[in-house]
């Protein structure tokens, strides 16, 4: 059930009567519809995989509750390891498991031994890789003594299951969100407005820029070795916007969605193509799951407050977990180690936590030097999504090196001419948008904004909103 889909559409107005009108002023009845809409909503995907979720819910739900009752800590340690084992487990086994007996096999195979292990038949749940970060921090913030545990398995229930943010995120955390559900939730028209607003700024992320960008990323990236150095270029800048617009276009429609609803979540993503060093990227991109590694695996390591050695292994450490987080593939976890290269001289120069200001331009010296600063960070983050777009680490090679060796910049042989230049005039069109937004969550301010508004729509009906084809990339995840 995609969100830009007409199944969605009918579904989330059915959900927003029954929520808003006889459940209105019923906060528990409404917590059990959210949890029961969200199974649904689930469900859609497969039910096969439901009760994979529910039992997850149950496992650190008890485990929450039992880690307060008592103060032996390598008791409370075991109870977390349970966690740990169970939630890490089931990610492995899903996700993993076939890239560990691949690999395997190939390792025999390499040395001339045939091995008699054969790859299993396992489908991926769909937004496991989310839902199991969201209750291991559930756990672990309990046993960090940061947060006590629910009380109630239905709010539980529903934290874990939010159908908003159930399949893609953001990784949101039980001290942020859990509580939302033990409170009473009034209709704020303000509120649902800015959400409506979120809604169709991420559908035009989605609908208008990245399955825009994508048809024309397909055709370079699969017949890369048939194009010019332009058109390779041309490829992995669109692929730089399609990722972008298609992941935070879904975070966006998550936060207006759950607005509607009454619910905050934290924001995603943050203009990350206008930052001035990887640092800054990292800070702007994909913030919930940034924010979890840091959280929860680099400052346990020691984080920035160690020796230089330490420093490096910390940041190796988390970009390595994190492209791994992303897919059982060579090409994420090269991705994630070229990352953690480029993080390095923020790093061990101590310019990590620079750039916390707005991004302003000017023709002064310091106004040039941030947009060269922006142009190569972009230029240094496009280079990486090859690795991350690319079947296979060779691909991804071939196509960097066809880019830099061909040196063919002409336009003669420029894949689909009038669809590129149809997706340029978008890209210049969103780029100004954004960088114009660059203070807000959305573009949809100021007078003239019902009139923006209105021009966003009619793009979006234009280029096909309700195209069951256009799933989100960061579904495989």
């Amino acid at each position: 059930m995609l969100f830009n889909s007409f199944t969605f559409l009918v579904f989330f107005i059915i959900v927003f009567i029954i929520y808003w009108f006889p459940l209105r002023n019923k906060t528990k009845l409404q917590n059990v519809f959210i949890l029961l809409a969200s199974y649904v909503f689930y469900a859609w995907w497969d039910w096969h995989f439901l009760g994979l979720i529910i039992l997850s819910t149950l496992v650190d739900y008890f485990i929450g509750n039992q880690l307060v009752k008592f103060e032996n800590s390598n008791t409370r340690k075991g109870l977390l390891s349970i966690s740990i084992i169970f939630n890490l487990g089931l990610l492995c086994y899903f996700k993993y498991a076939n890239f560990f007996i691949e690999n395997w096999i190939i390792a025999w195979e390499s040395v001339g031994i045939t091995s008699n292990v054969t790859s299993l038949n396992i489908i991926l749940p769909v937004g496991i890789s989310f839902y199991t970060f969201q209750t291991m921090s559930y756990t672990i913030d309990i046993y960090r003594n940061k947060l006590k545990p629910s009380t109630s398995l239905v709010n539980f229930a529903a934290f874990v299951a939010f159908f908003p943010q159930l399949v893609a995120g953001p990784i949101e955390r039980a001290s942020h969100l859990l509580p939302q559900f033990s409170i009473k939730r009034i209709f704020d028209y303000k509120y649902a407005t800015s959400g409506l607003y979120l809604i169709v700024w991420g559908l035009f992320k989605k609908v208008v820029i990245a399955d825009t960008c994508a048809t024309y990323v397909n055709t370079i990236f699969d017949n890369y070795e048939n194009m010019n150095a332009l058109s390779l270029l041309l490829g992995a800048v669109y692929f730089a916007f399609q990722i972008y617009g298609d992941f935070s276009g879904y975070s966006d429609m998550a936060i207006g969605l759950s607005r509607v609803l009454g619910f905050d979540l934290k924001q995603n993503f943050n203009k990350p193509y206008f930052s001035r060093n990887i640092a800054e990227f990292w800070r702007r991109w994909h913030i919930s799951l940034s924010t979890w590694f840091r959280d929860y695996l680099y400052i346990p390591l020691g984080g920035s407050k160690v020796s230089n050695i330490l420093k490096i292994r910390n940041v190796f450490a988390i970009f390595l977990v994190s492209g791994f987080w992303h897919g059982a593939n060579w090409t994420f976890i090269f991705w994630g180690l070229l990352n953690a290269f480029y993080f390095l001289p923020s790093l061990l120069l101590n310019r990590n936590r620079k750039y916390l200001d707005t991004v302003t331009l000017s023709f002064s010296k310091s106004g040039l030097q941030s947009l060269y600063q922006m142009l190569i960070t972009f230029l240094l983050v496009t280079l990486a999504w090859v690795f991350f777009r690319a079947n296979t680490l060779k691909d991804a090679f071939n196509y960097l090196k066809r880019l830099f060796l061909n040196r063919d910049f002409s336009f003669q042989y420029l894949a689909i001419e009038r669809y590129n230049f149809e997706a340029i005039l978008l890209l210049l069109f969103f780029i100004l948008v954004e960088w114009l937004s660059r203070n807000n969550i959305h573009p949809f301010v100021g007078k003239y904004r019902k009139v923006f508004m209105s021009l966003i729509l009619i793009l979006i009906i234009i280029l096909g909103v309700f195209s069951e084809h256009s799933s989100f990339i960061y579904f495989q995840f």
